[in-house]
């Protein structure tokens, strides 16, 4: 497990999420919402919630299967609660519901600084044979 921030390579690093705590059990990310989050009515694009929830699903994923294959996202089902503004800092934790041979399923929740809930979701992953990448087992190896 590792808690010290790191910033997520990929979609993730250009959308500013970090990583604040990472296990094959649990995953907490944070996020400040800016310009690069909104759609064109001034709200954070459900997109944006849909991407933060799949990363916090796959990374604890890949934390619990560790080098036994690889996850890849087969469902995503995201529900948009309450807006967020520019300046909101927001927590997305990750947290599994079912871990099975083939594949698994995640529920994540998105709340923001009162702890109110913003979106909640469900991410299947599959299993599929490989090795994830050495860099991910060196940030995010210990479970």
């Amino acid at each position: 497990m590792t808690d010290a921030s790191t910033v997520e390579p990929g979609l993730g690093g250009v959308l500013g999420f970090t990583y604040d705590e990472v296990s094959g059990d649990r995953v907490v990310m944070s996020w400040t919402v800016g310009p690069q989050h909104l759609q064109p009515f001034g709200i954070v694009h459900g997109g944006v919630y849909c991407a933060v929830h799949e990363s916090a699903a796959s990374t604890a994923g890949q934390a619990w299967l560790q080098d036994k294959g690889i996850v890849v996202g087969v469902n995503n089902n995201t529900d948009f609660l309450r807006q967020s503004k520019v300046g909101d800092v927001l927590r997305t934790v990750a947290t599994p519901i079912h871990r099975g041979r083939t594949s698994q399923l995640w529920e994540i929740t998105t709340t923001n600084a009162e702890d109110k809930l913003v979106s909640r979701g469900q991410v299947r992953l599959a299993h599929l044979d490989g090795t994830p990448p050495a860099e991910f087992l060196a940030a995010f190896g210990g479970s």
